[in-house]
């Protein structure tokens, strides 16, 4: 005799979906988990062959792993402690806090998403919109970097494009771990970017807690050999000049380094530049400060209408729209070296001395990366233009003095990368910019600075005034 067991509707379908999640955990997770693992590895393999500083065994390490390292370093411990008896807490809320600071810091970083998806669009980006040229003033000396060295690429800071620009360009070489600001912790955003490699800072924060975890994690990335890329002034130029270096990072980084036992630190300097920096009207208000804050609406409206008009222009007038973006990778200089020419040990001295050594070094660095700062077309039209504002001059007028200023720049060794037969071209391109921004006024044949637009032409032009 059969015998029917009747369920409830909702009972029938709590147990399809506990079924299906089961399949799903139990066979398709785990399937799906060795095909992406298998690629990942396939990725590593075919990298590794060619990159001239490896993946560190650092950054495949299981970020979780990372993360209690971190937490439970002896000078992470003794900051909680600290902070407990200074805030009158439980020893286990500090400590809860300082893994909520080390999950946000530590990245998880992705081989796969790195080379496949962001050198894909780092490279489409910076194609689409500018003209990319790079130079290596001592390539030599970046193959020649010992191995297992830790490499730190420092350079000026001139646009939110930098990122992808440089990213791009060393992706043959290396993999790059930036330092980013809170700007970016907005899912899914901040996901992909920790993908990549790339750990959160608080700018300016006061949480010394904080401010410990984050030293620790950046000094044990540098001891484990990462290749990062530091911003040394900070944050964006706001009126296109260097800026000075605030020591904070490079002062995490070598607190801790003994010139005798320690790996080097090879510190490469890099200079870049923009015919046209995408945020520069913003970057200049900022300059004001009576100028009222905008809106998020603000924003992303005219965030998605500059996209929309740039992508609805064809490459070559996108071109003449953005000109030239370029990088020039300086000479390495050596941590190690440097303190032994300097007599110095970093770890050795109290913090004012520190401070006052690291500082040396920075200015050192930031030296070199203003020497390599490369001068774009319209940078150097801005400064000519500037020099007799107020008065109308010829096309023919202007390229002449161009020409003479080129010739000065090329005895004094700047960084011109503008041969003689391409001269006229470029510097007919760099006027084209200037006049479609309106910029320049164009009447008769003649030229002349708009008088509104002063403050846009010194921008460009502070970008190369270390060669006046």
């Amino acid at each position: 005799m059969e015998s029917t067991i009747t369920l409830p509707l909702w009972l029938f379908i709590l147990l399809i979906a506990f079924a299906a999640i089961m399949v799903i955990d139990r066979i398709l997770l785990p399937g799906m988990r060795w095909y992406l693992r298998r690629r990942v590895n396939r990725v590593i393999d075919e990298v590794s062959t060619r990159l001239d500083i490896e993946i560190r065994p650092f950054q495949l390490t299981r970020r979780q792993n990372l993360i209690d390292q971190l937490v439970f370093d002896d000078k992470v411990i003794e900051a909680v402690k600290q902070h407990a008896a200074e805030n009158d807490m439980p020893t286990a809320i500090a400590q809860a806090k300082a893994v909520k600071y080390a999950k946000e810091i530590v990245p998880r970083f992705n081989a796969y998403i790195y080379f496949r998806l962001g050198y894909w669009f780092a490279k489409k980006v910076a194609r689409l919109v500018y003209r990319v040229r790079v130079g290596f003033y001592d390539d030599e000396g970046l193959k020649n970097i010992p191995q297992g060295s830790s490499v730190v690429f420092v350079m000026n800071h001139r646009s939110n494009m930098d990122y992808i620009l440089v990213s791009f360009l060393v992706a043959e070489k290396t993999t790059l771990s930036y330092a980013v600001g809170e700007w970016a912790r907005i899912w899914p955003l901040q996901t992909l970017i920790k993908s990549m490699g790339a750990f959160f800072v608080r700018r300016n924060s006061g949480n010394s807690l904080y401010r410990k975890v984050l030293e620790r994690y950046v000094n044990m990335a540098t001891r484990a050999g990462v290749c990062q890329a530091v911003f040394p002034e900070g944050s964006l130029t706001k009126d296109g000049s260097l800026r000075e270096a605030r020591l904070g990072f490079m002062d995490y980084m070598l607190r801790d380094y003994h010139p005798d036992i320690d790996k080097d630190i090879v510190f490469v300097p890099v200079g870049i530049n923009y015919d046209r920096v995408i945020e520069d009207r913003s970057l200049l208000r900022k300059l004001n400060p009576d100028a009222s804050k905008r809106s998020i609406w603000f924003i992303i409206k005219t965030t998605l209408g500059f996209l929309h008009k740039t992508l609805m222009l064809s490459r070559k007038n996108r071109w003449r729209r953005f000109g030239y973006a370029s990088v020039n990778f300086g000479k390495p200089v050596s941590a190690k070296t440097y303190c032994q020419q300097q007599q110095v040990d970093f770890s050795k001295l109290e913090t004012e001395q520190r401070f006052a050594s690291v500082k040396n070094l920075a200015d050192v660095l930031m030296k070199n990366i203003s020497d390599v700062v490369p001068i774009t077309p319209v940078a150097l039209m801005s400064e000519i233009l500037l020099s007799k504002h107020e008065d109308w001059h010829s096309e023919l007028e202007i390229k002449t003095r161009a020409l003479a200023r080129i010739d000065k720049l090329k005895e004094q060794g700047a960084p011109i990368n503008i041969s003689s037969s391409a001269c006229e071209q470029v510097l007919a391109g760099a006027l084209d910019i200037l006049i479609g921004r309106g910029l320049v006024k164009n009447k008769d044949n003649l030229l002349k600075v708009d008088q509104d637009a002063m403050d846009v032409l010194v921008y460009y032009a502070n970008s190369i005034r270390q060669w006046n």
